[in-house]
């Protein structure tokens, strides 16, 4: 879906012919985290009963704040990873949130102990985990796939490329709260989690000259949008952005004002998220609810393996 906010037009294409809409001089932002097998088992000692980890946030060199499946998880429990290390509960947090201490680094025992963490939704194991990786992830750390750049292939970006569009990258390491539900009556009072990023000066360079030519920098996906955004709140008079690296606590609701971000392509979002929040916030709240609306109608898939809206 295609949506022009200039005369509130929809069309519908398909996505290796986005080169269409883009026009010479463009630049996309591309989010290179890569997707750690972040989910771990483990058993308690002594017992043996079964436990599920999911690694969201390094704490420091030995411990990570988890999201944890299981009974009796206080701190002081002691659990054996399959596979793995040694680990013991050293604090417990809101929920089935804890930290826990590995007895090694855990980073170490990813690629034998550790599972990709897939959405629930999706019930089949991956018979190639690539699949839930961009082409273009480079930086280990997400707990999830920044969903929008799925779509690209290589022979895609090659194309755009020789087109004249231009390429550039960020990394935000994707948290599991990016799709947790928005409880709270007043959004505003949501507390969303920080989650790090980084924008090189490399990319602040080429991101400030695209603007300053008359390009439009393009987000692909949400996390890029916060990147680029929270980049662009520290810039001073005549930058785009600068750069940045360290956690941002962006929440971007309707009414937010864009500084760096000129188009957005995104998936289709569940209703009460920060992530549709976000895309209400770039276009307008109505608005997108038509467009949902028609996507329906249209029968546009959702989710992360879904399709996907250029609004420009």
């Amino acid at each position: 879906m295609v949506i022009d906010r200039a005369d509130q037009s929809i069309a519908h294409s398909v996505f290796n012919r986005i080169d269409e809409y883009l026009q010479p001089g463009d630049l996309l932002v591309v989010n290179e985290t890569r997707v750690i097998p972040a989910r771990l088992y483990a058993s308690k000692l002594p017992g043996g009963g079964r436990v599920e980890l999911l690694l969201l946030t390094k704490v420091d060199e030995h411990t990570w704040e988890v999201l944890v499946g299981g009974k009796g998880l206080r701190v002081g429990r002691q659990l054996r990873v399959k596979q793995g290390p040694a680990a013991e509960v050293v604090a417990e947090l809101d929920g089935a949130r804890r930290q826990v201490r590995f007895e090694e680094p855990i980073e170490a025992f990813l690629e034998s102990a550790g599972h990709v963490p897939l959405p629930p939704y999706i019930k089949a194991a991956l018979k190639d985990p690539e699949r839930y990786q961009t082409v273009y992830a480079r930086q280990p750390g997400s707990a999830a796939a920044p969903t929008a750049g799925l779509h690209f292939t290589p022979t895609l970006i090659n194309q755009l490329k020789s087109g004249g569009i231009k390429f550039t990258n960020v990394t935000l390491h994707v948290g599991l709260d990016t799709f947790a539900p928005v409880a709270e009556e007043d959004p505003a009072e949501h507390e969303i989690h920080t989650e790090f990023c980084h924008l090189s000066a490399e990319s602040a360079h080429l991101i400030n000259e695209a603007r300053r030519s008359g390009g439009r920098i393009i987000a692909v996906g949400t996390t890029s949008v916060r990147t680029l955004e929270s980049a662009a709140r520290i810039a001073g008079a005549g930058e785009t952005v600068v750069p940045f690296e360290g956690k941002t606590d962006l929440f971007i609701l309707p009414g937010f004002k864009f500084q760096a971000v000129d188009g957005l392509i995104t998936n289709f979002h569940l209703p009460r998220s920060s992530l549709i929040m976000l895309v209400s916030a770039f276009y307008e709240r109505e608005q997108i609810l038509e467009a949902y609306e028609v996507a329906k109608q249209m029968h546009y898939r959702f989710y992360s393996f879904g399709d996907a809206m250029l609004i420009i």
